[in-house]
């Protein structure tokens, strides 16, 4: 009878466990997208403002690298650049005493000719007129080309030289370190005052607001769910503290891996099983490495 009492009284416990094993279809842990700020210059660091755990926007900038002798080298190219740009010549300025002189001719020439149609004038002097206009044009044309080939030449050294401006501003703008995501910054590499070459880390930087769950499931869950399917995600440090997400499935492995050791699935007999990655909004409360089981929605 006793025995009897004890069976009834553990049966709804034992069902309970037997249904939590089978509830979920995936198990796994969170994880967070993270990337590495690294140095896009080389210098000193000047100012570094970021610090752990600080929640930053994608474009803020976090601190910069020195660029003193940048910004010097930007002065220098400024002043070549004005300097060239001012041996340009304006053309139609410089030829203009020229043309002026053949717009005379041009009247003498007339008179002229209407004094030898006339039989009034000298024939000699009109072609001497003729000749100087005919003079006149061809010191116009090679003094065009001369000045235009030196505004040529000015032009492509100017452009050369606003290339190198360009390139020394680039060089600036890398200089700032600046969040290439909104996120947490998780850890710090570098320090005011330290020297960093390009290529090296200054920072870690997390996005704890949108969490990946990378769970893992078998093949018969893997037939059942596709991409973009919805899921109901459960987490918490104990029942009590259990909560539920809504999850999104954004990836799906094609290849099967044997079970990890720190997961356990629903069903323990497989020991092949396939990674999913199931995207969560996370309101704070999720931390990365935590547990997480999922219920998708078919």
């Amino acid at each position: 009878m006793n025995r009897f009492f004890v069976i009834l009284i553990l049966l709804p416990a034992i069902l309970a466990c037997r249904d939590s094993k089978g509830e979920y279809d995936a198990s796994g842990r969170f994880e967070a997208t993270e990337l590495i700020v690294s140095s896009e210059a080389t210098g000193r660091v000047m100012e570094l403002w970021a610090e752990e755990g600080t929640k930053v926007d994608s474009g803020s900038v976090l601190g910069y690298i020195d660029t003193i002798q940048l910004s010097f080298q930007k002065r220098r190219l400024l002043v070549s650049n004005q300097a060239v740009r001012a041996r340009r010549a304006d053309v139609s300025k410089q030829i203009a005493v020229l043309k002026q002189q053949i717009t005379n001719l041009e009247v003498e020439r007339e008179r002229a000719q209407k004094l030898v149609r006339a039989d009034a004038g000298n024939r000699k002097n009109l072609e001497d007129i003729e000749a100087q206009i005919s003079t006149l044009q061809r010191q116009i044309d090679a003094q065009r080309s001369a000045l235009e080939s030196g505004n040529l030449s000015a032009d492509k050294e100017g452009a050369a030289i606003e290339i190198q401006i360009a390139q020394t501003e680039d060089l600036i703008r890398k200089s700032m370190i600046i969040a290439p995501i909104s996120g947490t910054i998780s850890v710090k590499y570098a320090n005011q005052g330290e020297f960093r070459g390009v290529g090296q880390p200054l920072l870690k930087m997390a996005d704890l607001d949108n969490l990946i769950l990378r769970a893992y499931v078998s093949a018969k869950v893997l037939s059942e769910i596709k991409v973009g399917d919805e899921a109901s995600i459960f987490t918490g440090f104990d029942e009590e503290t259990k909560k539920e997400y809504a999850g999104v499935v954004s990836w799906i492995s094609q290849e099967a891996e044997f079970t990890p050791k720190n997961i356990q699935t629903p069903d323990q007999r497989s020991n092949l099983v396939y990674a999913v990655k199931i995207a969560v909004k996370n309101d704070g409360y999720i931390k990365t490495g935590m547990y997480g089981d999922a219920k998708f929605k078919k």
